[in-house]
């Protein structure tokens, strides 16, 4: 999830967990650090490969094997940098940093991006996708609990904040389950079996979702209201990348075409030609307005690059306005 809300579950379970009620700003502290600390895998890129961040984005930082590594080495850094300031002994140090770190992995692998949960043993990328990125309903309540932890020292509203989290997360579950039937209802009603079904939140919310199915040729991109007053908006049907048929001047042995296989794995194969653009290879799975295609990121192939040059990663950003505008529309069923 964004930044902010990951240090801020880091800091619920530190406190929660801490034995002293002197310690448990520190320790809050401790948590909050760790929990931001995996994401320090966003700055592994290389300036020759345009994709090595994709890579390593949510990679071994990430993984639950790596919790106690990374927690110790928060903890060193803390102890090293602010030295006599810090007042909290290495094993609780050490303690809070490791619970910090340990929430980081488990709430990323609750949206969608894919997380490496289980490297070095597995380079599956897990994503249960029962949460946005960014959600307010999830982080707020969470935040005002613990400055309330914070204020009157008290480890119950802590507590009380990762109960809250859970909650929401069981919550957002039962969300996903009915998205996904509805997306099976409506492949149902189009006279088609999917291959593949799937639904992800939109942004800010778990009422209205994102849902693809896939059959062998194409795949059909909705949005569907779940829950209360449940309501589908129809969305597009695109093609699913075939190399020999939309990029037949392009070599899949050169960089390019290897560039498309690792941008397909990183997808988890929901990849498409962009409709406007036959050079760009997009990523479905994500656009500001679920029932659309218009991706957030993609690649971009070149006609004369080299055998050993690599595709262009780019990014996409479209009208947020217009898009909040349609967003919201389908939260409140109109």
């Amino acid at each position: 999830m964004d930044l902010f809300t990951q240090g801020a579950l880091g800091a619920a379970l530190s406190q929660a967990a801490t034995r002293r009620q002197g310690d448990l700003r520190l320790a809050g502290i401790a948590g909050f650090l760790a929990g931001l600390a995996p994401d320090i895998d966003a700055l592994i890129r290389s300036p020759s490969d345009p994709l090595t961040f994709l890579e390593y984005h949510r990679h071994f930082t990430h993984s639950l094997a790596f919790i106690p590594i990374g927690g110790l080495i928060v903890a060193l850094l803390l102890r090293t940098v602010l030295r006599a300031r810090w007042r909290l002994s290495f094993l609780d140090t050490f303690f809070s940093c490791t619970l910090g770190f340990a929430t980081h992995g488990l709430l990323d692998a609750a949206t969608s991006y894919g997380t490496m949960l289980f490297w070095p043993f597995s380079d599956e990328r897990i994503s249960w996708s029962v949460v946005s990125i960014v959600d307010p309903a999830f982080t707020l309540p969470l935040t005002g609990l613990i400055a309330l932890s914070m204020i009157k020292l008290r480890p119950i509203f802590a507590a009380a904040g990762l109960a809250w989290a859970l909650a929401y997360l069981g919550i957002a579950q039962v969300q996903h389950a009915a998205a996904m039937e509805q997306a099976t209802q409506l492949a149902s009603t189009r006279g088609h079996t999917p291959v593949r079904v799937e639904a992800k939140p939109s942004f800010a919310n778990i009422l209205v979702w994102k849902t693809i199915y896939e059959t062998p040729e194409h795949f059909y991109v909705d949005a569907v209201r779940a829950g209360v007053s449940p309501k589908s908006f129809p969305g597009v049907m695109i093609p699913k990348l075939e190399h020999a048929r939309d990029l037949p001047w392009l070599d899949p042995t050169t960089q390019q075409g290897r560039d498309i296989e690792r941008f397909r794995f990183f997808s988890d194969g929901f990849i498409a030609r962009d409709p406007s653009d036959p050079l760009r290879v997009i990523d479905i799975r994500y656009s500001f307005v679920p029932n659309q295609v218009n991706a957030l990121w993609s690649i971009e192939l070149s006609r004369t690059a080299g055998v050993d040059d690599h595709a262009v990663y780019r990014t996409h950003r479209s009208d947020v306005n217009e898009g909040l505008s349609a967003l919201w529309r389908m939260v409140v069923a109109r």
